[in-house]
């Protein structure tokens, strides 16, 4: 096995103080002083490490750690990419209440609202950050709930040293973009393991091994921080997290909420004489397989401490006097993955992920510069352009189906869609229900689309707008269940249920509607017959030409676009090309039109350079950290 490199300086010098392993005893430990509390995050990393059974993997940092440490089996992420997990992290809510599971959202907050660090720094925490924020927000409240949130924030700089701390060290070693600065590697590229769904090829082997890589380099820092901690004479007061923030920066990890985007590493270690706020499961060097996720962790820390739960908080502590019931499903979510549109839920119940798509007509690997960069989803584009990949791996390239359902136990890679097997018809039903109801009792903003929630949220933060508006959401949560299964099926009931939509006086009714009998337009499953055809057209034709919403013009436009007369697609044409641009409706509504326009210009051999060759590419007042997405796409279709 590949042997330590910059880790195995730090290896064995932490973790083995006497006072850590003595214990105290019941009689002293309604005494203590509140514990201090480390969290060690790093970036873009499943559980690919040694302690979780990874023999490719070195991290004997972590791997020691463990041995101190529960390790939990089943820790999700809630998003699979960086801003909406924080977003999560930071609120102790699902980014979905806010609004916030789009990357770089920049939804506005309320001004009173607590973050963790607020709940802490009440209860007499000294908090830090070191240093990545990217919490999604729009305004710089969420980095002013710390002490001190920079590249220099450290627990060795609150100025009383018996003041109980939590801190916060972020590595960045292992993210995405470090996959692709080519360095010589360390870890045998022969020997690198690829899933099932990648081709398994030089370039491919060659990103897994760097990744691997940065993992070891990532692994001493943590070491460092540990080290430090052992040398203030700090271990056996400090309770340590360490977990990554997602799935591996790998494409099909990081952006999919898959258990592969999902499923992340976390170790608990919790010193001998804080047993008593430690899980009812703990053994030091133990494995539990309860069920948690991002929304738990500041509840947790908050409980740890001994400080009062906000209100807002969703989560569940798993660890203090505040500690919870054990969960039966985590829940996943991908909203808007950078310049591509897109809204994806999914839950676990620990073996068994459920995948509900609704948006089927798109392919999972639509264009996104930033992922493009890595040479794995290069070579993998290619080969699928060539036609030299197999069915499985040419999945991404391809649209979606509605539902899917794996069973990790015998398919840890996910890639046997259950959904049709009849065996699993039960547990489908059953997985089918909890998401649906999870949505609901959690007011999923994801069904209002992103244009239209800011459109009709104005200027109050969308989680305050969501709780005053008075909407209905097991209805709209409904709508959108119900109108995205016209992609399997639409029979006269269901035409009739997405008629009544259109007529409705709410716009998001009728973007419903709209979505619906297009979504019946775009399905390979069926082929709507002259009648019901007719009908959608007749329906969609007013909604596209002056509904006073753009998003429901948009939904409207694209039915039209792929299946009305010869005028009907070109005043869809036109209509899309208006909203894309930028300066009239926004960068929202502007990248869902250039994303509709790019769904469907290779199908009806649309030549669209020379409608969007002179459209503004930055436009006012962008998104926070999103200002090149519409200039983005813009770019992409003109090079077609």
């Amino acid at each position: 096995m590949l042997k330590s490199w910059i880790a195995a300086a730090w290896v064995g010098c932490w973790f083995l103080s006497p006072a850590l392993l003595a214990g105290v005893s019941a009689a002293d430990s309604d005494s203590l002083p509140p514990p201090n509390i480390l969290w060690l995050t790093s970036e873009d990393n499943g559980p690919q490490l040694g302690c979780y059974g990874d023999e490719y993997a070195d991290t004997p940092n972590l791997d020691k750690l463990a041995t101190h440490s529960l390790r939990y089996t089943k820790c999700w992420s809630n998003a699979p990419v960086c801003a909406p997990a924080r977003t999560t992290l930071i609120s102790g809510m699902y980014a979905t209440s806010l609004g916030g599971e789009h990357m770089r959202s920049g939804v506005q907050m309320p001004s009173d609202f607590q973050y963790y660090p607020t709940a802490l720094r009440k209860a007499g925490y000294y908090c830090t950050n070191n240093s990545k924020t990217d919490y999604n927000f729009a305004g710089q409240a969420a980095v002013k709930s710390w002490n001190e949130s920079s590249g220099k924030a450290h627990f060795r700089n609150r100025e009383k040293k018996d003041q109980p701390f939590f801190a916060v060290f972020n590595f960045t070693i292992s993210h995405e973009s470090k996959i692709r600065n080519a360095h010589k590697l360390v870890h045998d590229p022969d020997q690198a393991p690829v899933p099932t769904y990648q081709p398994n090829v030089p370039k491919v082997r060659r990103d897994w091994a760097q990744y691997y890589d940065r993992l070891t380099e990532m692994d001493a820092q943590c070491g460092k921080i540990l080290t430090q901690l052992e040398e203030d004479g700090l271990s056996d007061s400090t309770i340590v997290f360490y977990y990554g923030d997602h799935g591996s920066g790998m494409p099909r990890s990081k952006r999919w909420p898959y258990n592969s985007g999902l499923h992340v590493p976390f170790l608990l270690h919790v010193p001998e004489k804080y047993k008593q706020l430690a899980p009812a499961d703990y053994q030091s060097g133990g494995i539990t397989d309860r069920l948690v996720s991002f929304v738990d962790m500041g509840p947790t820390a908050i409980s740890l401490a001994g400080a009062d739960l906000p209100t807002t908080m969703q989560g569940v502590p798993f660890a203090g006097p505040l500690n919870g019931d054990s969960k039966e499903y985590l829940f996943g979510y991908r909203g808007r993955m950078d310049e591509r549109v897109d809204m994806v839920r999914s839950c676990t119940d620990g073996r068994y992920v459920y995948i509900r798509h609704f948006h089927p007509e798109r392919i999972y690997f639509a264009y996104i510069d930033y992922m493009f960069q890595t040479p794995t989803t290069m070579v993998w584009k290619k080969m699928f352009d060539a036609g030299e990949l197999n069915a499985i791996q040419s999945k991404v390239w391809q649209v979606k189906p509605l539902e899917e359902l794996f069973d990790l136990q015998a398919d840890p890679d996910e890639v046997n869609n259950l959904v049709s097997d009849p065996a699993h018809a039960d547990k489908l039903n059953t997985m089918r229900s909890e998401l649906r109801n999870w949505m609901e009792s959690t007011t999923d903003l994801g069904v209002i689309p992103e244009a239209e929630m800011h459109r009709l949220a104005g200027k109050q933060p969308p989680f305050q707008w969501a709780q005053s508006s008075g909407l209905d959401w097991n209805h709209l949560v409904d709508m959108a269940w119900d109108a995205t299964t016209s992609w399997n099926e639409l029979d006269r009931d269901k035409l009739q249920d997405l008629q009544t939509l259109c007529a409705s006086e709410s716009s998001l009714d009728r973007y419903w509607g709209a979505r619906g009998l297009t979504l019946a337009i775009l399905s390979p499953n069926q082929k709507l017959d002259a009648d019901k055809l007719a009908v959608a057209l007749k329906l969609l034709e007013p909604l596209a030409l002056k509904d006073e919403s753009p998003i429901v013009r948009a939904a409207a436009s694209e039915g039209l676009l792929v299946a009305g007369s010869n005028s009907q697609r070109t005043q869809a044409k036109q209509i899309l090309v208006e909203l894309a641009n930028v300066n009239q409706e926004g960068h929202f509504v502007a990248m869902t039109a250039l994303n509709l326009i790019d769904n469907h210009r290779q199908v009806l051999d649309w030549n669209v350079q020379p409608l969007l060759k002179n459209l503004p590419t930055n436009g006012n007042d962008p998104p926070v950290r999103a200002e090149k997405y519409v200039s983005n796409l813009l770019q992409y279709l003109l090079a077609q």
